[in-house]
């Protein structure tokens, strides 16, 4: 949903690659982007049937959390924290599992100063190889059914206007010789007595 004219809260991946970069996706938009707000961000990942684990945590400054994602973390949110996404560098199969976000806000006010928590969580799956998307899958088939389809009905046309005009042609022919034939008998009656 919207929560400002910027903003759009906008779910990730859920599939890596191994081998590859991982953009795990989370933005959190500020309710109110007129008043300052100090912002902490936790990054955990919890294994098939483990428990969380922290990974990264950002509070004015990143820190790596010593873990199995050493060095291979790395920061890629956006300067006023709506967007705290993080990325995993050259992603293993062992990578799979659930990573949560979880987001504290602290808004500065000059009477109070209240606090908002919210958090994204995101099952990724890692696969060996990446996988066609079924959708382009299904297009790349509509379309050559379409081709098919299409220069079947080319040929259905020409052949039935080649007909066409051949037989328009054939019967212009037969109008055309029987205007100019003269019947054999009307022949015979056809000469003319020559005067002395």
């Amino acid at each position: 949903g919207f929560c400002s004219a910027v903003c759009v809260e906008v779910p990730s991946e859920t599939e890596a690659v191994q081998g590859k970069d991982m953009k795990l996706l989370c933005i959190s938009c500020m309710k109110r982007e007129e008043v300052t707000a100090s912002t902490e961000v936790e990054w955990f990942y919890r294994p098939e049937g483990g428990k969380d684990e922290p990974i990264y945590k950002h509070d004015k400054t990143n820190h790596e959390v010593p873990s199995r994602f050493s060095g291979r973390l790395q920061w890629n949110g956006s300067k006023d924290m709506q967007d705290v996404s993080i990325t995993v560098l050259n992603v293993t199969l062992n990578d799979s599992g659930t990573y949560t976000c979880n987001i504290t806000r602290e808004f500065e006010f000059e009477i109070h100063r209240p606090l908002f928590k919210s958090s994204r969580w995101i099952h990724l799956t890692v696969v060996e190889e990446a996988g066609e998307d079924f959708t382009s899958v299904i297009s790349e088939i509509m379309m050559y059914i379409l081709l098919v389809f299409l220069t079947l009905w080319l040929l259905i046309e020409m052949v039935y206007c080649y007909r066409k005009v051949s037989k328009a042609e054939e019967a212009a022919q037969e109008n055309a010789t029987d205007y100019l034939a003269i019947p054999s008998e009307n022949k015979e009656n056809c000469a003319v007595p020559v005067e002395e």
